[in-house]
Parts: structure tokens; C-alpha cells; sequence
């Protein structure tokens, strides 16, 4: 059965992103809560909210949440993260099948790397239909470049090779950023689809200080690209 979506929530991580849907995004009204502004309206007839979640786990759980107690029926998160995956170039995007903590680590108490203690649940999965419809805007978009994964999320900046190939063969990830599975927490603890969607800006190899800047600005085209498909798609 085919899910629809009446008002849909749209969190960007950087202020890039939160430019262009404001350009875009016909405005109907405002509202602040938590220090974050959340701005609602139209955008390809549909009915949306946005935000700018601000760096980190705790700043995107909070955004999402006040998201939801607005009234989103769906969650839609996009900007750019550190590639884990060795078949992974910049610039390729990452859809989410699942999001885990990678920094979420109590493996002294006999837990997996990511297992939330004494919780069922702690690999959060995205919603199959929306998801599709991001790996098919990215197909239509950006052909060869839209791959489904498994997305990390910690508060760190990781810089490490080590690393790197430590979080790719123990969690299976494709990239790692700082929000997107406390988002996923959010969505799941209140049955709110949601899916992440995130553009390679490096290597998270230790040149990320260098192509992090470059690929700001393109990343954030590339997202907005995405989600106005989505939306022009989405039931």
C-alpha cells in the first residue's frame, strides 16, 4: 500500500541549504522554539516546514522533535558527510537505509559498537518508500552518482584512516556525520518516517578541512536538487 505525505519536514545542516529553501519556499509563517526558526509554506504545491538543525546529535534530536510536534507527517534531512565506503568519490550521495551511533560504545558492558543499552531497537530504519524516492531523484539527477546505505552518526569529525576503516568493517558504514541518526531516533520513538540524505564532501581522511570548504556550496545545490524531486514525486 502506498503511504502519502500531507506536511512534510525538511531539515537542513547547512546554512547553504536553509538559503535556498528560503528563495525557493513560498512562506506562510514562522516561529522560533528552542533558538531555532522554523519556517513553513509551499514548495512544488506541497506543504512544507524547514529548519536549520545547527552541528551535532543534540541539536538535530531537538529540531526534529519540535518538527514532529508540529505536525510533519515525514522527515527529510540532507547535507554533506565523510565517505567510509572505499567506492565512495566525493560528490556521490548517500541515501539511508539505516542510521546508527557510532559513538554510542559500551562494548565493556558486553553491548555491540552503536547498541543503545537495554533498547530493542538502535539500528533505525528509513522509511523504504521515501528513501526510494531519493535514490530516484538521484538516479534521475545525478546518474551513477546515488548509492543506499548505512549512515554513522557521532559527534566527532572523523580525520582518521584508522578510523575510517574501522567504522566501515564494524558497522558497515557507508559515511559518517553528526546528526542523522539522532534524527532517526526521534522519527522511530514517534513512528515519523524519515530518510537522510547526504553528499560526499571528502574522504573523512584527513583532508577534510580541505575539500569540506570546496564542496560546501555544491553539496547544497546538489541536496536542493534532490529533495524539489522528491517532492514533485512524493504522494
Amino acid at each position: 500500500m502506498t503511504a502519502t505525505y500531507g506536511k512534510i519536514g525538511i531539515v537542513g545542516a547547512m546554512v547553504e541549504e536553509i538559503e535556498l529553501l528560503h528563495k525557493h519556499v513560498k512562506k506562510s509563517a514562522s516561529f522560533v522554539k528552542a533558538g531555532i526558526e522554523y519556517v513553513e509554506g509551499t514548495l512544488h504545491g506541497r506543504e512544507v516546514i524547514f529548519c536549520k538543525s545547527g552541528v551535532g546529535k543534540v541539536n538535530a534530536a531537538v529540531c526534529t522533535q519540535l518538527l514532529i510536534d508540529a505536525g510533519v507527517d515525514c522527515v527529510l534531512f540532507t547535507g554533506v558527510a565523510g565517505a567510509l565506503s572505499p567506492n565512495l568519490n566525493i560528490g556521490d550521495i548517500v541515501v539511508s537505509t539505516t542510521c546508527i551511533q557510532h559513538d554510542m560504545d559500551c562494548t565493556p558492558l558486553g553491548f555491540a559498537r552503536g547498541q543503545i543499552p537495554y533498547q530493542d531497537v538502535w539500528k533505525f530504519e528509513a522509511d523504504k518508500q521515501i528513501a526510494a524516492l531519493a535514490i530516484d531523484a538521484c538516479h534521475r539527477l545525478f546518474p551513477g552518482r546515488g548509492v543506499a546505505g548505512t549512515i554513522l552518526s557521532g559527534d566527532q569529525f572523523i580525520a582518521s584512516r584508522e578510523t575510517v576503516r574501522l567504522l566501515h568493517k564494524e558497522l558497515g558504514g557507508a559515511c559518517t556525520e553528526m546528526e542523522g541518526a539522532a534524527l532517526a531516533q526521534v522519527c522511530a520513538m514517534n513512528g515519523i518516517p524519515f530518510v537522510v540524505i547526504r553528499a560526499m564532501s571528502d574522504k573523512a581522511d584527513g583532508s577534510a578541512h580541505i575539500n569540506f570548504a570546496e564542496f560546501t556550496v555544491e553539496a547544497a545545490v546538489n541536496s536542493h536538487r534532490i529533495i524539489e524531486d522528491m517532492l514533485q514525486h512524493m504522494p
